[in-house]
């Protein structure tokens, strides 16, 4: 593995939309903590891969959970998808555009939990972080 990262993100446009000029930023903030939840929690004990790339899609819808591919046995990388709707993004401040990716994440990493069938303790402090952005 060419890094010890446990959690990156990439960011690949649908859309001729120009996106949001907090994109990089906010990811690399939620990357951070994120990150450190997932070692906190042990997350990783036990799985098939080592680390989540997770790619937001900017396409023209919200999806409910990520799509999946292969691991990589080269560098124990999880690969996900999940995609956003470029026209709720583009335009939103920082703050909004930090909670619109944190849903999204949030939501990848609660779906990959339940289907890797991992103790719910191991992701309660997800989806208790989800309620709250979006109950």
């Amino acid at each position: 593995m060419g890094h010890q990262r446990k959690l990156v993100f990439g960011g690949s446009s649908l859309t001729l939309s120009r996106g949001n000029k907090f994109t990089l930023e906010v990811m690399k903030e939620l990357r951070d903590e994120f990150e450190q939840i997932l070692i906190n929690h042990d997350f990783f004990d036990g799985l098939p891969f080592t680390w989540i790339g997770l790619m937001l899609r900017f396409g023209l819808k919200n999806d409910d959970k990520p799509l999946y591919q292969r691991i990589d046995k080269n560098d124990g990388e999880l690969p996900l998808t999940i995609e956003l709707d470029t026209n709720e993004i583009q335009s939103v401040d920082r703050d909004e555009l930090k909670r619109l990716f944190s849903i999204a994440t949030l939501k990848s990493l609660i779906h990959v939990a339940k289907k890797y069938k991992l103790p719910q303790k191991k992701y309660a402090v997800f989806e208790s972080k989800l309620d709250e952005l979006t109950g």
